[in-house]
């Protein structure tokens, strides 16, 4: 199974064809058998949860059974069609699950397959959560301490943050050097850690999903720069 995601970044005068394209690019993708999950989102403006959305910037993140079936979109779909004729930059990763936890939408849609769990290469994770209405301020007052560490942390490379609705479903996807320094900025990272806790013991998400995934491939630049990935990261 491959999980990929896309980047794509209009002009600022065709911001209103982003906006439709939300609408207008779910058709075709009903009709696609070709994948098991997907999600067209919005973006926010700095890098990663952020209560100001990015409105020349989307994402789209799909679930594909094989590497085969992501080409054929890739080369053939209407969306891309879309993206080369409105979109000024597209960058896109593909992934292979390597752990998830969780449910989207009520479903597990990363099932990891046979990983080597030894495996030492650059990682990439995706933090997804439903906020509670009753949570709201304590999520958003805690976003910029932990975003602003983030960003300084050992190993981090870069981060997109990604959502269905302001607020409330948010998501963020960033790429490390290592497990290891994903594992040392989610656990030993004061800040971080704390908060952590704290959407534990007060239960602030009605829904929640961690996944952390191998990167196979990037194709594109994102923020106007290519992001390297090791050229032998395999499953």
């Amino acid at each position: 199974m491959f999980v990929s995601l896309t980047i794509v970044r209009y002009p600022t005068y065709l911001i209103p064809v982003a906006f439709l394209s939300m609408a207008l690019l779910r058709f075709p993708l009903w009709f696609t058998r070709r994948i098991s999950f997907w999600k067209l989102l919005g973006c926010g403006k700095n890098g990663s949860f952020d209560i100001q959305p990015d409105l020349a910037q989307w994402g789209f993140l799909a679930v594909w059974q094989t590497e085969e079936d992501f080409i054929w979109f890739q080369q053939n779909s209407f969306l891309q069609k879309w993206w080369k004729t409105f979109t000024k930059e597209q960058w896109t990763i593909l992934c292979r699950t390597y752990e998830a936890h969780g449910q989207w939408d009520g479903k597990e849609p990363f099932q990891a397959g046979t990983i080597d769990k030894n495996y030492q290469g650059k990682i990439a994770v995706l933090t997804r959560a439903q906020i509670r209405l009753s949570r709201l301020r304590q999520f958003w007052r805690n976003v910029p301490q932990v975003s602003a560490h983030v960003r300084h942390a050992k190993g981090f490379i870069t981060s997109v943050g990604i959502g269905e609705m302001p607020f409330i479903r948010q998501a963020t996807f960033s790429i490390w050097e290592s497990l290891d320094d994903v594992k040392d900025f989610a656990y030993r990272q004061r800040e971080h850690a704390a908060v952590i806790k704290s959407t534990r013991k007060e239960n602030w998400y009605t829904e929640e999903l961690f996944a952390r995934f191998i990167p196979v491939r990037t194709e594109g630049t994102l923020g106007g720069k290519p992001v390297l990935l090791d050229t032998d990261a395999t499953a």
